[in-house]
């Protein structure tokens, strides 16, 4: 035990002294949150207060009432540019509004009055615009429909046979669980991004410098060195999740989530039982992480074997975040952890089973991993990357 503290020691000392690679694996857990926090703050502004609509519309002269209506909704007739929900500058002309010539005297009889909407739907910056603009010439529809019914005594609600009530059972905090659940893949990541540069730095950089080679001839047992070189990557990347809880905990109450009607905070609890679940993961993130850097035979073909193989976790935690995760998904490695983790969010029973036996298979691949990077060590290929 005294030998893999002294090689832990060594490990993070050597660390230290590469500020460049600290901080690249730090950046994220800082970075991140702040950079969610911004798009939160940008999307709630957006959605509470839309920006005024203009659209070019044609022959607006023989539907007055429609036009004072759109009008009323923030979408007018203009002859400038205009600001959609994503912030991007339309032209007035994208969107068109053509109302009929007969217009006026088919609404007079009670008839049916044609307007056309013309714009490109498959352009992405229209596409709010237009689902918007439609939505209200609809209501504007069933108003029109509705006092049509009432100038001629029958009751609107005749042609609503069914009137479905429904009511909502979330709480303003289950409400908000439901963006902290899409939060926690950003969290659960920075344990894969923050101890990477390390990983790699400690095996193929250590042997691009000759050190490797070095290490080994030591009287310090391959199993020993392997172990030290996972716990040290590992303290990395649990420093970078807890900063990563930390900062999100201190910038996602400047956010006004009251705006929306519900409420997101990260609770000390929440932050205990993350890092409890984030340790099994961060014991294979950096056994994986090692291995693979090991098995390859500069520093830079290590990176780029690690940028493909991060995207394995990160697919299997966005399943769990968006629900899209199949049932066996949900007993298997990152993406079972943060599946309980987000019925712990929003006030559900955790379940137990599947998190235990989850956090048992991440274990039993870091193992596995471990013992595979004591077994590569001893060949000379992978020591001297031949």
């Amino acid at each position: 035990m005294s030998n893999i503290i002294t090689m832990v020691r060594k490990e993070l000392i050597d660390a230290a002294r590469d500020k460049r690679s600290v901080m690249a694996g730090l950046y994220y857990a800082i970075g991140t949150p702040l950079l969610m926090c911004g798009m939160f703050m940008l999307l709630i502004g957006q959605m509470t207060s839309p920006e005024d609509l203009n659209i070019k519309i044609e022959n607006g002269s023989n539907a007055p009432d429609l036009v004072k209506y759109l009008s009323s909704q923030g979408i007018t007739h203009g002859d400038s540019q205009s600001t959609n929900e994503n912030g991007d500058k339309l032209d007035v002309k994208d969107i068109r509004l053509v109302i009929s010539d007969d217009y006026a005297a088919q609404m007079a009889k009670g008839l049916s009055a044609e307007i056309t909407l013309i714009a490109d739907n498959s352009n992405e910056k229209l596409q709010n615009s237009i689902r918007r603009l439609e939505r209200n010439l609809q209501t504007y529809s069933s108003e029109m429909g509705s006092l049509r019914l009432i100038a001629r005594g029958i009751d609107p609600r005749v042609v609503q046979p069914i009137k479905v009530n429904v009511e909502d059972e979330a709480t303003p905090d289950s409400k908000g669980g439901v963006i902290l659940g899409v939060a926690t893949m950003t969290m659960i990541y920075a344990v894969f991004i923050s101890g990477m540069n390390l990983a790699i730095d400690t095996s193929a950089g250590e042997r691009e410098r000759n050190s490797l080679a070095l290490l080994l001839s030591h009287p310090v047992s391959t199993r020993n060195i392997v172990l030290a070189k996972v716990i040290a990557v590992t303290v990395f990347a649990m420093v970078g999740l807890l900063l990563t809880l930390i900062i999100s905990k201190i910038s996602y109450a400047f956010v006004p989530w009251q705006e929306l009607g519900f409420t997101v905070s990260i609770s000390t609890e929440f932050i205990l039982l993350m890092l409890l679940t984030g340790l099994p993961i961060a014991l294979m993130a950096a056994s994986l992480q090692l291995f693979v850097s090991f098995m390859a035979k500069t520093f830079k073909e290590a990176q780029s074997y690690l940028t493909l193989v991060l995207i394995v976790p990160m697919m299997l935690s966005m399943a769990a975040s968006y629900n899209i995760a199949p049932d066996i998904l949900q007993w298997l490695p990152v993406s079972g952890q943060q599946q309980a983790l987000i019925a712990f969010i929003k006030g559900r029973e955790i379940p137990m089973l599947q998190l235990l036996l989850s956090s048992l298979t991440t274990f039993i691949i870091a193992i596995g991993l471990a013992f595979g990077m004591e077994r590569s060590l001893k060949s000379e290929k992978i020591v001297f990357g031949l």
